[in-house]
């Protein structure tokens, strides 16, 4: 099977030439890291990009449970197609490159993941439906399956590493890597979480967000690990927007690594458990957010008072995917009338004369016009800040919903203009 390929070829990429520069305001001082026990991680640098690693394979030492949560896509890559049709929630190996989607390749895209899984499979003695594939960067682009076979040759003579350089190996506009560890005690028994993503651009939610995948030393079943999932997935990657792009590709990976057996029939082990989840997904996703490509401020919506759940959740994305909101706030401008503007758009009933709007706590408009004691000094002070939160109470009813998204300024034109496609 040949393939033309031009992915050698490639100029610096964006993600390359921004974690030289290191943009992000947001950018952390340290990285949380961990080398674990019961999996192998390898990374290489096999030629999607022209530096830095751009291949990860992780190898697990027995079959272990896996669920995960796809974007929504109607025009998925490869390798979701391939996971959905192929996976049933056991996992032998991972492999995920950066670089190339691998997406709107057609037959030739299924059958590149063919080709380089079958190889590994033959070479870690397991069955190909136990080998999940994820891939990201330039769309529509084939590439020749060797590039990811030469580095399955080379596993017996590399050494494993850490998740820090697995965060690494999967970024692409990405300006640092993202990852989270977190220690628990359960029935006198340390159990280890670890995971990693990445993500900066094409950020929207219900699972079309980015790449994660996060690690469980302890044995679960697929039925618990889909409640895992389900219970803490909305407030967590579910509630971030970049730029209102679902991506192809984007995926959500939860592993048990049967390396300890806790009783989760056990409401207050299931509750520890759920909520170390919880840290570490809202933790992957405030970094994904952070890293927004081009941002200079993060936006923060909450919405209060609203008849349904649902009716929150649509107006607090449309507030942060709002381009009007977004520059006025990479302005430092507190034009509030956008933000009037972005709950109408979501065509959700409201009644104007109930509204109340602040920056932070400083109040904006209430009842249908603006705030008689606004104080502009106030506000234009706020308003500077790296961290801006949008309160609105909508006044007629109990329920509630918060969403981050980020401004848009002449950083974010500037990296998607120079990307590569």
């Amino acid at each position: 099977m040949k393939h033309k390929t031009s992915t050698k070829d490639l100029q610096l990429s964006s993600n390359e030439r921004l974690f030289i520069e290191s943009g992000s305001v947001f950018k952390p001082k340290n990285y949380k890291n961990f080398k674990p026990q019961g999996n192998k991680i390898y990374t290489f640098h096999a030629g999607f990009k022209k530096k830095y690693d751009d291949l990860l394979i992780i190898i697990f030492d027995s079959l272990v449970n896996v669920e995960c949560v796809y974007s929504k896509t109607s025009t998925p890559s490869a390798p979701i197609i391939w996971d959905k049709k192929h996976n049933n929630g056991k996992c032998k190996a991972l492999i995920v490159n950066s670089g190339n989607a691998n997406a709107h390749t057609g037959k030739k895209g299924i059958e590149i993941i063919k080709h380089y899984s079958n190889i590994l499979s033959k070479k870690i003695k397991c069955k190909k439906n136990e080998i999940l594939i994820s891939s990201t960067g330039i769309i529509g682009e084939i590439f020749d399956p060797k590039i990811i076979i030469n580095q399955i040759n080379k596993l017996h003579f590399k050494d494993t590493t850490h998740i820090l350089d697995a965060a690494k190996a999967i970024m692409t506009t990405d300006t640092y890597p993202k990852t989270s560890v977190h220690k628990l005690l359960i029935d006198n028994e340390i159990i280890n979480i670890y995971g990693f993503a990445k993500g900066s651009g094409m950020i929207q939610p219900n699972m079309g967000t980015m790449l994660a995948y996060i690690f469980i030393e302890c044995k679960i079943s697929n039925l618990n690990l889909k409640k895992l999932l389900k219970k803490n997935l909305n407030s967590t990657f579910n509630s971030i927007s970049v730029d209102g792009d679902t991506s192809t590709s984007d995926t959500l990976m939860l592993f048990s690594l049967n390396k300890k057996n806790i009783n989760l029939k056990k409401q207050k082990n299931f509750k520890i458990l759920s909520a170390a989840i919880y840290d570490i997904m809202f933790n992957l996703s405030q970094q994904v957010i952070k890293d927004g490509e081009g941002l200079s401020k993060l936006i923060q919506a909450n919405v209060f008072k609203a008849k349904s759940k649902n009716q929150a959740n649509n107006i607090a994305f449309s507030i942060i995917n709002s381009a009007l909101v977004k520059t006025a706030i990479a302005g430092q401008d507190a034009n509030w009338g956008r933000i009037i503007m972005a709950i109408g758009k979501s065509f959700e009933k409201v009644n104007q004369n109930k509204i109340t709007i602040s920056f932070g706590k400083n109040i904006v408009c209430t009842k249908g016009a603006i705030y008689k004691k606004i104080d502009l000094k106030k506000i234009n002070r706020y308003i500077k800040n790296k961290i801006i939160k949008i309160n609105v109470n909508l006044g007629i009813g109990n329920c509630s919903s918060t969403a981050y998204g980020n401004d848009l300024n002449y950083k974010y034109i500037k990296i998607n203009a120079d990307y590569r496609s």
